[in-house]
């Protein structure tokens, strides 16, 4: 719906799995909506659970459980430069291989987003800012 913010999953990666750079990358496709919609308003928010984190696997709570920590990313998405395109794909192959075998005729490019803003939420609803620079 034109104007409506449109939610959806894709996949990310900060970079290599010895390499991370807190910096999420995307591989997708001009053809899904939410691409189409951020090649004309690249303002996106990106929240991540704390899926693996010591406290939720500890006590063996649901990821989504308001008691599992959660980092809220939000600023501009924009198409990777060509001198990063090769880092980029590193970060999604090396953590996504299924990617490579995704369809040629999507048209596939890498988007990284530019933080402006991180939050934490850390416990029902309590939310902190942390500063880009951490």
């Amino acid at each position: 719906i034109q104007g409506m913010p449109y939610g959806n999953c894709l996949l990310l990666s900060d970079g290599p799995v010895n390499n991370s750079t807190g910096i999420p990358f995307f591989y997708v496709t001009p053809k899904d909506n939410t691409v189409a919609d951020l090649l004309k308003n690249p303002m996106a928010s990106v929240t991540l659970p704390e899926a693996d984190g010591n406290f939720c696997r500890k006590n063996v709570i649901d990821p989504e459980d308001p008691r599992c920590s959660r980092l809220t990313l939000m600023g501009q998405m924009v198409t990777v430069p060509p001198e990063e395109v090769e880092f980029a794909k590193q970060a999604m192959f090396s953590r996504h291989p299924v990617v490579r075998k995704w369809p040629r005729s999507y048209e596939w490019f890498f988007m990284k987003m530019n933080i402006e803003h991180i939050w934490l939420q850390s416990w029902y609803g309590e939310v902190s800012a942390i500063a880009v620079e951490e």
